[in-house]
C-alpha cells in the first residue's frame, strides 16, 4: 500500500477500480464501502474497464504495465472532473497462499505504489479467487436466495486453502445454479446486513486486503 498526500480542496476525490472483470470491481466497491466507510463517504468509487494481468510480470515489465494501469486511472480521474486520490487492483491468485503469492503481492504492490506516486494504492491479490472471500460469509449466499445455504463443514475454515472456490460452489449450489455474476449480489448482501466485518473464518489474503484498506487514510477536503 502506497501513502500518499491530499487532494486538492477544489477537487473531488475519486478512487479508481481495477480487475479482472466486472464482477470483481463491484465485490471490491461493496468490500471498500463495507470495511472503510469513513473512505467510501469521502470519494466517488468508480472503474476502469482495462483486464489486469499483473501478477505474473516482473521487472520492466511490470513496472509498465503498472505504470499504464494508474496513467489510466488518472485519466478516468480527469474524465470525472475530479483527482485521483488513489487506485484498488483486484486480481486472483488462483491457489492458495505461498511463496508465489508472497512475491507476485510484494512486487505488485511496490510497482503499483511506484506508479502512483502521491495517490494512494491497495493490490487485492485474492486466494484463490474472489469466491474463496465470498465463503467467509455464509448468511449472504441466503439471504440473496433463500434456496442456497453453505455446508456447515465449509464454515469456519480457512478459505484460501480451496483451490477451486468457483467451481465447488456451482457443484453446491444447484437450485438455481451458482453462477460467477451472483458473486457481486453476495457482497452487496453482506454489505447491507453488516456482515462484511464478521468474517466467519479466516483467509490470509482477505485479512492482508482488509489491513491495507484500513490503513488508507481519509483527508476531508471536497475529497480524501
Amino acid at each position: 500500500m502506497r501513502r500518499g498526500g491530499a487532494v486538492k480542496d477544489s477537487a473531488k476525490g475519486i478512487v479508481v477500480l481495477a480487475g479482472e472483470s466486472a464482477n470483481d470491481r463491484r465485490i471490491l466497491a461493496s468490500l471498500i464501502k463495507g470495511l472503510h466507510p469513513t473512505l467510501a463517504a469521502e470519494v466517488m468509487l468508480t472503474e476502469i474497464t482495462d483486464p489486469v494481468r499483473l501478477r505474473k510480470k516482473t521487472g520492466e515489465e511490470l513496472a509498465t504495465a503498472a505504470n499504464v494501469l494508474v496513467n489510466k486511472a488518472r485519466g478516468k480521474a480527469r474524465l470525472k472532473k475530479g483527482s485521483l486520490v488513489g487506485v484498488f487492483v483486484h486480481e486472483d491468485m488462483d491457489a492458495p497462499p505461498g511463496p508465489a503469492y508472497d512475491s507476485a503481492r510484494r512486487n505488485v504492490s511496490a510497482a503499483l505504489a511506484r506508479a502512483a506516486g502521491s495517490s494512494e494504492s491497495v493490490y487485492a491479490l485474492a486466494a484463490a479467487e474472489s469466491e474463496a472471500w465470498l465463503l467467509l460469509f455464509p448468511e449472504a449466499f441466503t439471504l440473496y436466495r433463500t434456496s442456497w445455504k453453505l455446508p456447515t463443514s465449509w464454515q469456519g475454515k480457512d478459505t484460501g486453502r480451496r483451490r477451486t472456490p468457483k467451481e465447488d460452489l456451482e457443484a453446491e449450489l444447484r437450485s438455481p445454479r451458482f453462477r460467477e455474476t451472483d458473486g457481486p449480489e453476495i457482497a452487496s448482501k453482506a454489505l447491507a446486513h453488516g456482515l462484511l466485518s464478521e468474517p466467519k473464518g479466516t483467509n490470509r489474503s482477505f485479512s492482508e486486503f482488509a489491513l491495507d484498506l484500513s490503513a488508507w487514510p481519509v483527508r476531508r477536503s471536497r475529497g480524501c
